[in-house]
């Protein structure tokens, strides 16, 4: 595919990424953002790439899927993993991020490639006159898509959008956390002890569990089916699947010790560093639909947290992604409108990275025709989602789930390596089989 121009809707990872992949081959680009004109309901600020939730990219472990990832994008020359790791604070085996420095740093590295044009400008629908002209056409606005956009999308594959809730976690700021309640570690004592430990005796956590049941929750409008994504469940959702749901998920112990009783507690509220210097912390796994009231003083609840300010409330917001295996061709492309192609998280991938992938893939495909990744890897599983057909097709985060099975018997303990293993193996293959990025055809 020979493009010399390329409009791209929005400015997020999946948008940033398939810029950059595109301009670094000589592709001239139009990246049209409308924030700070507009913004959505999670967005504060007016860099690109800006993370609306956590501040976590998650395990960096090589042998876990997403940790397969990173390292496949980074050999794509990912700007997003680029600045990750530039921006990166103490997280154990995780990689967080300076959220602030992150997308100022992404945001840094756009503007500053000759062959990107940044418009700061909403587009409102597949027909807006701004698209008029170029090569080809790249929607990116995200899970956030604009209701105006969104519905043109709609009514372009022919059905009703699909969406779910995505929820967003507090942020407490450190100076008003109790030091003498909480403990620094992290789990099975591997990292530098980067979390804090909020530890909750049983009474302690009962009330707490009872207090998430009967607080006011912010209530779906009425035209809009509530549908949560299952890998970022509100606590308080959590909570209403029964009394020990949360111990055996956000608030588990297993692994911790309380220093100062030489015992695991019952339940264990994590909250991990929001940036470099370590002035706010992120209440981990703490996504909520809760009423802003309600929030502090439920949250004040947790031992050490009983004073606690808050920098961010949590909150919720709708999601917008398409039936991918029945709209989209194998290149991303709307089958019903060729030469407009979707990126991110729109398409029905789930998290940050995973989003930045991606538009990545695409970028480079659109500029070079890079193939399709074997699906042993985790990009090309992570792509192989969107072209499998099902009954209901919801949005996946990278896993091994969506590779295919391995060839050998293997204990659950190994199965992870093994996984990994083969998927570094097939990505070393693809990448030396002459599927690498060529040079731009003039």
């Amino acid at each position: 595919m020979s493009l010399n121009t390329v409009a791209i809707v929005g400015g997020g990872l999946a948008g940033c990424e398939c810029a950059m992949a595109l301009a670094r081959a000589g592709v001239k680009v139009t990246l049209y953002e409308m924030r700070p004109l507009r913004r959505s309901p999670a967005h504060t600020g007016d860099d690109l790439a800006e993370l609306v939730c956590s501040n976590s990219l998650r395990s960096d472990d090589p042998d876990a899927a997403i940790g397969l990832l990173k390292r496949e994008m980074e050999s794509l020359g990912s700007v997003v993993m680029r600045a990750a790791r530039a921006t990166a604070v103490p997280a154990g085996k995780a990689l967080a991020v300076d959220r602030e420095l992150f997308a100022r740093e992404v945001t840094r590295q756009v503007e500053a490639e000759a062959n990107i044009t940044l418009v700061r400008q909403e587009v409102a629908s597949l027909d807006d006159p701004a698209l008029q002209g170029f090569d080809a056409v790249v929607i990116a606005a995200g899970p956030l898509a604009s209701e105006s956009l969104a519905g043109s999308l709609a009514q372009a594959v022919g059905a009703q959008s699909l969406y779910f809730y995505d929820a967003i976690a507090p942020i407490i700021f450190t100076h008003s956390i109790d030091f003498s309640k909480v403990f620094s570690a992290s789990r099975w004592e591997e990292g530098e002890g980067d979390y804090l430990n909020s530890p909750m005796e049983k009474d302690e956590y009962l009330a707490f569990h009872q207090a998430l049941l009967d607080g006011e929750k912010v209530v779906p409008r009425e035209f809009e089916k509530e549908i949560h994504f299952e890998g970022c469940m509100p606590v308080e959702a959590l909570a209403e699947r029964g009394v020990k749901t949360l111990v055996f998920g956000p608030l588990k112990p297993v692994g911790l010790t309380d220093p100062r009783t030489g015992r695991r507690p019952y339940a264990v509220a994590q909250l991990r560093p929001e940036n470099a210097e370590k002035t706010c912390y992120n209440l981990v796994g703490f996504q909520t639909k809760l009423k802003y009231p309600e929030q502090e003083r439920i949250f004040r609840m947790l031992p050490g947290l009983e004073n606690a300010e808050f920098a961010r409330l949590g909150s919720i917001h709708r999601n917008t992604y398409v039936d991918a295996p029945k709209v989209l061709t194998d290149g991303l492309e709307l089958a019903a409108r060729p030469g407009v192609f979707l990126a991110g998280q729109i398409t029905g991938v789930e998290g940050y990275l995973e989003s930045a992938a991606c538009g990545l893939w695409l970028g480079l495909h659109l500029a070079h025709g890079l193939s399709l990744p074997p699906r042993e890897t985790a990009l090309g599983a992570l792509l192989g989602h969107l072209r499998t057909p099902v009954k209901k097709f919801q949005p996946s985060n990278v896993n091994f789930g969506l590779s295919p099975d391995l060839t050998e018997r293997a204990k659950k303990d190994s199965r992870k390596a093994l996984y990994a293993a083969r998927a570094r193996a097939a990505w070393k293959q693809w990448m030396e089989g002459g599927e690498e990025p060529e040079e731009k055809q003039e």
